[in-house]
């Protein structure tokens, strides 16, 4: 009398269900990745040490044709002074990072820095790291 059952299942664990998971994870992560966009304008910075701060600040950005920009809105200098002081007044340690390109004249930059020492506004260059 054979009491064994007609359907026999193996012990065996096939695989190939999990890496068509794992690689279709990857396709998505690599997609998603390439669609991120940084809220910077693109500009050239200088090269120096140093390191960045966390904490919740405005960026004045200075292109090489002399456009100033506040995150990514662009604003003439004639005003720069009154915006930074409407987007920076709710905040109690006002902190401005400078972004200035390389062959920025030193006059333009320093503009941006005596708005800021009137208004007593933290100020920090961003350079590129080496």
């Amino acid at each position: 009398m054979n009491f064994r059952g007609r359907n026999k299942v193996t012990p065996e664990f096939n695989m190939s269900s999990m890496t068509d998971i794992v690689f279709l994870l990857l396709i998505f992560f690599m997609i998603a990745s390439t669609l991120a966009k940084t809220n910077a304008i693109d500009i050239v910075l200088p090269n120096g040490k140093g390191k960045s701060e966390n904490s919740k600040s405005i960026a004045v950005s200075i292109k090489r044709n002399l456009t100033y920009y506040i995150d990514q809105k662009r604003v003439r200098i004639s005003v720069l002074e009154n915006e930074l002081l409407a987007a920076l007044s709710n905040q109690d340690k006002p902190i401005i990072v400078l972004r200035a390109e390389k062959s920025v004249p030193v006059e333009n930059v320093v503009k941006v820095m005596d708005i800021a020492n009137r208004n007593k506004f933290k100020v920090i260059l961003a350079v590129k790291p080496n």
